[in-house]
């Protein structure tokens, strides 16, 4: 194991990275790695699978209908964070460098030219992202991914994703969470992703909890699913092909598939990235995986 430094004096940590690389999981051996953690105990049966037909504010619908899904999605989320704090140490930093390692050896990372990916936070207990986002802008420039991270923008879960070409273009908000500056250090605005002129290739997620029919778990704030909408959106009105939707996940955050309540709103991933390795979902992420 070496130790590997990227951006000495920047704000993403030093990690350990294991030599060895994780290994793809084809589509026969899929189901073996989605067996729930035994710490996090969660099942079908105690958390219903709900299905509401609603809108962004809720217009039309009853909300003694939502409360229900509200509520089995909050008892979960407190599930999932309690396992998440009760985590060795030792063992997240392992599946930390396990993840990444994944990320960044995979043909599918390497292959896409303009990405998006979340600035990971200790506070939010989410995977590491910071080898991921070294490995963009480190490389030169003339070989170098377009990146866009998230920037709130506002509490009625509006998003944006800014480009960045290094991490001194990140300032930190409330609880010392990064995102990009509006502008560059010449006071020109970054490049939004909704106004780019080439598509997506590839969107790395943050998330709370996941299943293996690819439901997704956020944490109540809606900003992914709004955001991803309105890109799917954009993509339609443009024909591009839709972006690899791929979450990284620990151990205990992968759960029995059906535990996770979802609406319509809910946009699923196409493939989860666990200590396990790339676990392929969508019809597009076996393509992708060949």
């Amino acid at each position: 194991m070496g130790v590997i430094h990227f951006y000495p004096n920047s704000k993403l940590q030093t990690m350990f990275l294991p030599r060895k690389a994780t290994h793809l999981i084809r589509k026969a051996n899929v189901a073996a790695h989605f067996t729930p953690p035994p710490t996090v105990g969660f099942s079908a049966a105690n958390v219903s699978r709900a299905m509401v037909t609603m809108n962004k504010d809720g217009l039309g619908v009853d909300t003694h209908e939502l409360e229900p899904i509200f509520q089995q999605k909050q008892s979960l989320r407190s599930k999932v964070r309690k396992a998440l704090k009760n985590m060795d140490p030792i063992q997240k930093s392992q599946e930390d460098n396990a993840i990444q390692n994944t990320v960044v050896e995979s043909s599918w990372f390497k292959a896409s030219k303009n990405v998006c990916a979340y600035i990971s936070s200790p506070a939010l207990l989410e995977v590491d992202t910071s080898r991921i986002i070294s490995e963009v802008l480190s490389s030169p420039a003339k070989e170098r991914k377009k990146l866009y991270v998230p920037r709130v923008v506002d509490r009625n879960s509006n998003m944006k994703m800014l480009m960045i070409s290094s991490v001194d273009d990140l300032i930190e908000k409330s609880m010392n969470i990064l995102e990009p500056a509006l502008v560059d250090s010449d006071g020109i605005q970054r490049e939004d992703v909704m106004q780019a002129s080439d598509p997506l290739d590839l969107f790395i997620m943050p998330g709370l909890a996941f299943d293996k029919s690819g439901s997704r778990l956020g944490r109540s704030g809606g900003y992914y699913d709004l955001f991803l909408k309105n890109y799917q959106e954009l993509t339609k009105k443009k024909r591009w092909k839709q972006p690899l939707l791929v979450a990284l996940s620990y151990s205990v955050q992968i759960i029995e598939e059906g535990a996770i309540p979802v609406t319509p709103f809910d946009i699923p991933v196409d493939a989860l990235v666990s200590p396990a390795g790339f676990i392929p979902i969508s019809t597009a992420a076996f393509r992708r995986c060949e």
